[in-house]
């Protein structure tokens, strides 16, 4: 039996008894990250990096002079995971900095969530220039949009494969590792409880976004599904979204047409590739 059939077992049945020891074990698993190192293909990036250390202790890289761009990766991810799109931007004359997330990396913490990364980004953006872009990957898309809420100031944002709703992410991990009923509500609770706001207001239906933005999304995305991209943009008056045939969750970050789509924003252009209206 692999260890996902065991926590499922364990869940499905002590669930029942003990909800909120059940719920405090899934919370802890949910909140904290694996160590991922970096694919041969992120190496030749590294090496060009500058590591800085920003207030209490977080790191990030930099690369490339000129105007700002901040970026955050998702849940377990790199910062060399936007190789590609790192690349594109300082050849263009940007300055890149891509943090290391609470928990991640060289930063500190052992949990996270999208409210630490969300403040993780307001820290960052208080000891940078003024930032021309936010480009946020997964859970660091959602937190981006988070971020901006918390008042964090950028000229365009960009999210890549984010969810719409984290409450929608809770539930998807709830059901993912078999917590009946009682255990699932109380493993949404004490997630609350954590990152202290309540899951329904986390969404980006509740949100201002006024600022120029791209939403990308690959169609057959199997880790955050497209129709989130959909609620994103339906809530995002001043946005392009741009939704990829193939890409799944992580190779979009590498697709020509999304460098393109960003790199268009940044300069003010009208974006060539396929969008939806």
């Amino acid at each position: 039996m692999n260890a996902l059939k065991w926590v499922r077992g364990v869940n499905g049945t002590l669930g029942w008894f003990a909800p909120q020891l059940v719920a405090s074990k899934m919370r802890l698993a949910f909140m904290t990250p694996r160590t991922r190192p970096p694919r041969d293909w992120e190496l030749p990036l590294l090496a060009n990096s500058e590591r800085i250390t920003l207030r209490f202790g977080l790191s990030a890289l930099r690369w490339g002079q000129g105007p700002a761009v901040l970026l955050m990766h998702g849940w377990e991810g790199r910062p060399t995971q936007f190789a590609s799109l790192i690349t594109a931007l300082v050849e263009a004359g940007y300055s890149v900095v891509a943090l290391d997330g609470p928990a991640h990396g060289r930063s500190p913490g052992r949990e996270a969530n999208v409210v630490l990364f969300a403040r993780a980004m307001l820290e960052a953006a208080a000891e940078l220039p003024p930032l021309r872009a936010v480009i946020g990957h997964s859970m660091g898309g959602a937190s981006a949009m988070l971020a901006v809420q918390l008042g964090l100031r950028t000229e365009t944002l960009v999210t890549i494969a984010a969810p719409a709703r984290i409450l929608g992410v809770l539930r998807g991990f709830a059901r993912y590792v078999r917590l009946p009923p009682k255990a699932r509500s109380a493993f949404i609770r004490q997630v609350e409880n954590d990152v202290g706001m309540r899951a329904t207001t986390l969404d980006v239906a509740h949100y201002q976004l006024d600022m120029p933005g791209l939403i990308v999304h690959a169609d057959d995305d199997d880790f955050v599904l497209a129709k989130e991209s959909q609620l994103i943009h339906e809530a995002w008056f001043d946005s392009r979204l741009l939704r990829l045939e193939a890409g799944g969750h992580q190779r979009v970050l590498a697709d020509p047409r999304v460098i393109d789509g960003v790199l268009s924003l940044l300069a003010g252009r009208s974006l060539q590739s396929r969008q939806s209206a």
